[in-house]
């Protein structure tokens, strides 16, 4: 597990990469978002959140398995990222993170090339209690994307999911790439 505390960029950072996230306009109460994951097992993951790229390749904080990236849901302030190796990794560091997360959090996911081969029962019902739909059939070489609130009462509007078939793969052994974007409400609780 990698997981990362939110840096400030300086503007010469800023200036050096291109930022990959697009250009969206959002109600003021709202954040907005875009995730796309990992193809196959050579391109990672992009978490975009206000416009601005917090999780990638650029920002080199991304790699196999689920790809995370929580935020206060008020302010919408980074408070970190991190990714967690769900084939050779454990899964005891996501689940740490996800107890940990406070009410009221934003948390966005991203999958990379295996997600689901370590998630156990307790994993899965951290993932639904953010609202996820997918968590529970999630499973070998899957693509996903999320994104949940700590604290949700319903069921998230913003996810995608799709498996992994031979048959209908899109590369060799790898579902194809899933993008989502949108504005989420800020936590007003």
């Amino acid at each position: 597990m990698t997981e990362k505390r939110a840096v400030p960029e300086t503007s010469q950072q800023k200036k050096k990469s291109e930022n990959p996230c697009p250009t969206m306009i959002c109600a003021e109460d709202h954040f907005s978002f875009f995730i796309q994951s990992g193809a196959a097992n050579l391109v990672p993951p992009t978490i975009c959140f206000r416009n601005q790229l917090v999780l990638g390749k650029a920002k080199e904080n991304s790699g196999v398995g689920i790809n995370a990236a929580i935020f206060n849901g008020k302010t919408g302030e980074l408070i970190m990222t991190g990714n967690y190796d769900m084939y050779a990794g454990e899964v005891g560091p996501l689940i740490e993170t996800l107890k940990k997360t406070e009410t009221g959090s934003l948390v966005l996911i991203a999958s990379f090339d295996e997600p689901a081969s370590k998630l156990n029962g307790e994993a899965r019902t951290l993932l639904l209690d953010l609202g996820s739909s997918s968590a529970q059939s999630l499973a070998f070489r899957d693509n996903w994307v999320f994104v949940g609130g700590k604290g949700a009462a319903v069921k998230s509007p913003f996810e995608k999911h799709i498996k992994n078939d031979q048959e209908k793969n899109k590369y060799d052994g790898w579902p194809e790439v899933l993008d989502l974007s949108g504005c989420i409400p800020q936590y007003l609780g």
